[in-house]
């Protein structure tokens, strides 16, 4: 079997001094979604803020395409092939949804490739094409998603990062989204790494998955396992099964550790 094209091995991470994550280790293979699922303060976006360069690790490393990149800045970090989507969309409110677009490609030269993944984002979005020259802060909550992935997709990334797209949407929208994820990762072979809370739409669009709780992986499988597993059922589905089998179960949970 090939190398992963993301590994991450046993990093640590802290906010001054606590610790937000703990020896953490996960890998993503060339053309396969990914999730990490976990509730608020589990560690996700932490995790994501390390692979991007955002945040350095204290211990541990992040390989990327065969090369380490911990403790590198962000901007090198991106210019290897890997573009973070960050929690809440963060796009560039005073600039046209195009110009928005255009920031994603702003390493790049071919002038005729990015012409071409202008048009390929605007298939995937065609709200953004109607709103091309409107400024990007008068989007909805939907729509500013919409442009924060293209405009990471700009980049003609190797791999995305995506930080809870599903945050604060409708469940139309945050269908459609995921359709879309999985419509980009099938169609232009992108690999992805998504974090999101919504374990019901990450489970059915990834391919592997692990569980963050604490700042700890405590359970890591396909999706299609995770999917049959009771804790998740439980736990993350809202499947609730009640009196004394359900008691074990949190008991097991508790066990994961």
């Amino acid at each position: 079997m090939s190398e992963p094209l993301l590994n991450v091995a046993n990093i640590e991470t802290y906010y001054g001094p606590i610790m937000a994550i703990r020896g953490i280790s996960l890998e993503a293979r060339q053309g396969s979604i990914v999730t990490v699922l976990g509730a608020n303060g589990a560690g996700k976006t932490t995790i994501l803020k390390t692979i991007s360069g955002v945040m350095d690790p204290q211990k541990g490393t992040v390989t990327f395409d065969g090369q380490e990149i911990q403790r590198q800045d962000p901007d090198k970090v991106m210019r290897y092939g890997l573009s973070h989507v960050p929690e809440g969309r963060e796009v560039f409110p005073l600039l046209s949804v195009r110009e928005n677009l255009m920031m994603g490609a702003y390493t790049r030269k071919d002038a005729d490739g990015i012409a071409q993944d202008m048009e390929l984002v605007y298939t995937y979005f065609p709200v953004l094409k109607e709103r091309s020259e409107q400024p990007a802060g008068q989007l909805s909550g939907g729509e500013q998603q919409m442009l924060a992935i293209s405009r990471a997709m700009m980049a003609r990334p190797k791999m995305m990062l995506l930080d809870e797209p599903s945050l604060g949407l409708s469940p139309r929208l945050v269908k459609e989204i995921f359709e879309i994820i999985v419509r980009m990762n099938r169609e232009q072979g992108m690999t992805m790494l998504l974090v999101e809370q919504n374990a019901h739409m990450a489970l059915n669009a990834a391919d592997y998955g692990y569980v963050l709780e604490v700042g700890r992986i405590v359970m890591g499988d396909t999706c299609a396992r995770l999917k049959e597993s009771d804790d998740i059922k439980e736990f993350y589905l809202g499947i609730k099964e009640h009196g004394a089998r359900g008691k074990r179960r949190w008991k097991r949970k508790k066990t994961w550790r």
